[in-house]
């Protein structure tokens, strides 16, 4: 596992193509999509993951896309209930490290054998037959920490050091793109946490302790023993506040939370 800080590099001349297809989805639901088809352009890669953290510890942007299927998007699902956050040695090492006057960015690459925590490995590398990965690092004077990472699959080709100036050569690009992204996410955040505090008022008390359940971050398995019901049970509440609440995934809930 190594990291290496990025100088701030003189403007270069990009691709339209690329640039607009990477800058498409700043402010939607649709960030590392966008990010993920515009480094297709210039390299194989097999998943793309956005996430964000706030300088309260609070996840603020998860956005994933897959080549192929949803294999992204679920394992961002499972990352976030999990709160894989806390053992991912990227977002513990920019945590750990102190406030910067300004924008701080760096470079990281590693690979599937190099994380430690055997439950995280496995969630994010060995289930989904992933190699490695290269992030940008992003660590703001606020304190707010993300990491865009592309990845790459057994069946690929292991990155190399021309697949790591194309990254350095947009990682500028892509910091701004994704700060843009968390600004415009946080424009709208008020408004949607009223009208959410709204709805959770009109939850039954069963559907509300299963959400506060979820909300912390367990599985429906594990919420099923803490309230000691069936898990059957907290199917049922489950998808019934989801369905009051207007929200589709745990993913949602932690986002509108």
């Amino acid at each position: 596992m190594r990291r290496w800080r990025l100088s701030p590099a003189p403007p270069a001349a990009f691709a339209s193509p690329v640039v607009l297809t990477l800058l498409s989805g700043v402010g939607t639901q649709h960030l590392a999509r966008s990010y993920l088809d515009a480094m297709h352009r210039l390299m194989p890669v097999t998943f793309c993951t956005v996430f964000a953290v706030g300088g309260s510890g609070r996840i603020e942007t998860v956005s994933a896309a897959s080549s192929y299927g949803s294999t992204a998007e679920r394992t961002a699902e499972r990352y976030v209930a999990q709160r894989f956050d806390l053992q991912d040695p990227n977002m513990v090492w920019l945590a750990a490290r102190a406030l910067p006057k300004r924008p701080q960015l760096w470079l990281g690459h590693q690979r599937a054998e190099e994380v430690a925590d055997p439950a995280y490995r496995a969630a994010c590398y060995g289930d989904v037959g992933i190699r490695e990965r290269a992030s940008v690092l992003l660590l703001l004077p606020g304190g707010q920490r993300a990491a865009v990472s592309f990845y790459r699959s057994l069946a690929q080709p292991e990155f190399g050091a021309s697949d790591f100036e194309v990254i350095e050569a947009h990682a500028e690009l892509l910091a701004a793109a994704t700060a843009a992204h968390g600004r415009s996410a946080a424009a709208t955040q008020g408004v949607v946490q009223a009208e959410f505090g709204s709805r959770l008022l009109g939850l039954s008390l069963r559907e509300r302790e299963v959400i506060d359940q979820l909300r912390a971050g367990r599985t429906a398995k594990e919420a099923a023993r803490e309230l000691g019901i069936e898990l059957s049970t907290v199917r049922t509440h489950q998808y019934r506040a989801f369905r009051r609440l207007g929200i589709r995934t745990q993913k949602d809930l932690l986002r509108a939370a």
